[in-house]
């Protein structure tokens, strides 16, 4: 499919309806699971063609290309921080094992998370319970459209203990699309010395962000899922300077544990204590034998197309169509089907989890909500995803549906999929 749109089109003033036109979108489809994947613009799809292309072609020298240092640079401006703290991983789930895997954890350490994480995570820190024997500390997240920042923040530190060595959160939670409060948890943990993570699948190309500023510690997101770049793509970033206005703890002990480039004799050099670097930590996590050069290069030229469109404007578009899925929620399901926040703005994010069913014993049937999905795909050819969560005081583990805006969505196609959903959910009742 040809782009629609003119060469030398100024991005940042084009209508949504032109922007569509970037993506390799299937018209018959309704792609309401950015969450899960996005949708690849024509020129990221090329450019990955191209590039590997090239690279067949040539037989080029694959090992000083694979530290992408000029792609990392480029990606690392757009998230605030430089090219030794970033790298280009293949999904956020590779992203958390390699900074779980790295951390110093012991039998006296315990890591605090909650209910409401990717398998991604708990997986890996059950891994380090059992090998390590660090104590895996959970908590179960407010839900609901009256959930506020204060709850989740009183949450985490009701649960801090004098062992407690790292704090695990989602940027954004997948299965009720909670956009936590990540500075606001970032300070509790440095209040309490404590190391930071955040898995942040859902983060990158959704939201404007600067890592720096947020005080974080370390962040795993995927590059094929809001910010649209090929499958196999993911970001990882790991703080390498001390910024006092930011994160005054020192920088954690951290093993590059997948890495051609750790000393074959003797130790790393010795980890910066201020704002100026003194080992490029992104370097040794980055060489890591042979890679893709294509999915490298269309992960870049994703980003690139976002700086064009401007972060601001995507992040602004995918949160206002968030908003506008909710009201649909609420007009034909019922303020109380959401258990994504809606009162408390700071929680907003395009990720929408509701009930579709009214009888409340439904909530945790797993079979009705399965199939509930599955026929909107099937039968009305509208994506869109199940998940599963615990509830603060329900012996019951809850089913919703999840409904994820972008900025190649708009109201009425939306608007159509919620009078699907309504109809079908009757139907099935």
């Amino acid at each position: 499919m040809a782009l629609t749109v003119e060469a030398g089109t100024d991005l940042a003033t084009a209508s949504w309806e032109a922007i569509r036109d970037l993506f390799a979108l299937d018209p018959t489809t309704t792609h309401l699971n950015t969450g899960t994947i996005g949708a690849m613009p024509h020129e990221v799809v090329e450019t990955y063609v191209r590039v590997t292309r090239e690279w067949a072609g040539s037989l080029a020298n694959i090992y000083p290309p694979s530290l992408y240092p000029e792609y990392r640079a480029r990606i690392a401006r757009d998230f605030g921080v430089d090219q030794d703290e970033m790298v280009i991983c293949h999904n956020a789930t590779e992203g958390i094992s390699r900074i779980v895997a790295g951390l110093d954890l012991g039998p006296d350490d315990a890591v605090l998370t909650t209910s409401h994480e990717c398998f991604s995570v708990l997986s890996n820190f059950n891994l380090a319970h059992h090998r390590h024997g660090v104590r895996v500390d959970l908590i179960t997240l407010p839900s609901g459209p009256d959930t506020t920042a204060e709850q989740v923040v009183a949450a985490f530190e009701a649960a801090i203990t004098p062992r407690t060595k790292v704090m695990a959160f989602a940027a954004t939670t997948l299965y009720t699309g909670t956009r936590m409060p990540i500075r606001a948890l970032c300070d509790l943990a440095q209040r309490h010395g404590v190391i930071t993570i955040a898995d942040a699948a859902l983060l990158p190309g959704m939201a404007e962000v600067n890592l720096r500023e947020l005080g974080l510690d370390f962040l795993a997101g995927s590059g094929s899922k809001f910010q649209c770049g090929p499958l196999g793509t993911g970001l990882l970033y790991v703080r390498n300077k001390v910024f006092p206005e930011h994160n005054p703890l020192p920088l954690p002990r951290f093993w590059p544990v997948i890495s051609t480039w750790y000393p074959l004799v003797g130790d790393m050099p010795k980890r910066t204590t201020t704002s100026v670097e003194t080992c490029n930590i992104g370097d040794y996590l980055q060489s890591a034998g042979s890679a893709s050069i294509g999915r490298a290069a269309a992960l870049a030229e994703a980003c690139g197309l976002w700086n064009r469109i401007g972060r601001r404007r995507i992040e602004e578009r995918a949160l206002e169509l968030g908003w506008h899925a909710k009201r649909r929620v609420v007009e034909l399901f019922g303020e109380s089907a959401l258990y994504s926040p809606l009162h408390d703005t700071r929680l907003h994010s395009p990720v929408v989890a509701f009930k579709p069913f009214r009888a409340p014993e439904d909530a945790w049937n797993i079979n009705k909500v399965m199939a509930f999905v599955d026929r909107l795909e099937a039968e009305h050819r509208i994506w869109t995803r199940w998940v599963e969560f615990e509830v603060p005081g329900s012996p019951h583990m809850h089913y919703a549906a999840r409904v994820c805006t972008h900025l190649f969505n708009d109201h009425d196609e939306i608007d159509r999929a919620f009078r699907v959903m309504a109809r079908l959910a009757d139907e099935m009742s």
